[in-house]
């Protein structure tokens, strides 16, 4: 049975799925980023790899690793820039996921509504400086040395060892990134180091 929604016809669709439907084609919806979700959380259990925080020396800390799980998307997110606009739309719900995923995490410890913007804003910063000290790092043909040293010790590693060890790992991450199809990355599947 045909309903009647302001005098047009809805096709049996109710009154709040027409107003949710029209919001979600104006302000865009969260079903998108969904199909990147299995792409995100190989993101994060990347990041989380305890080797990163065992032979690495990063701080196994909230700050900690968000660095990793940051330096981690930095790479995906240079790969997918490699395929120019065929990737672009998954780059963008894929930082979305980040952005959703950080505010949550900053609600968990508690800072208050009038702060969370300031500081997933300081968090997207952050992101962005680890894109673009890998981008030239890569561009230059050199180690992601320095790259890491700033962006995920803050200038003070525990050791020149723990520093080399990241870093090589990193740069083979971004390799093995180089190799891979960008319908398997799409899909989620994170090359295993």
């Amino acid at each position: 049975m045909r309903q009647k929604l302001n005098g047009a016809s809805t096709g049996g669709i109710q009154a709040g799925e027409v107003a949710l439907s029209i919001l979600t084609r104006i302000f865009g919806g969260k079903s998108g980023r969904e199909a990147f979700r299995p792409l995100f959380a190989e993101v994060v259990a990347t990041g989380r790899d305890p080797a990163w925080y065992k032979e690495g020396g990063v701080p196994d800390t909230l700050d900690g690793r968000f660095d990793m799980i940051a330096a981690v998307l930095a790479l995906v997110l240079l790969r997918l820039e490699r395929d120019g606009s065929a990737s672009a739309e998954a780059s963008v719900l894929l930082t979305e996921l980040f952005i959703d995923d950080m505010e949550g995490s900053v609600r968990q410890m508690g800072i208050g509504d009038l702060m969370v913007g300031k500081h997933v804003g300081r968090m997207i910063g952050a992101l962005g400086g680890r894109l673009a000290a890998f981008r030239e790092a890569s561009a230059e043909g050199r180690g992601f040395e320095a790259a890491v040293r700033r962006n995920v010790f803050h200038e003070a590693p525990p050791s020149e060892a723990a520093l080399g060890f990241v870093s090589r790992r990193l740069e083979a991450l971004s390799e093995a990134l180089g190799r891979q199809s960008s319908a398997a990355l799409l899909a989620g599947k994170v090359p295993r180091l």
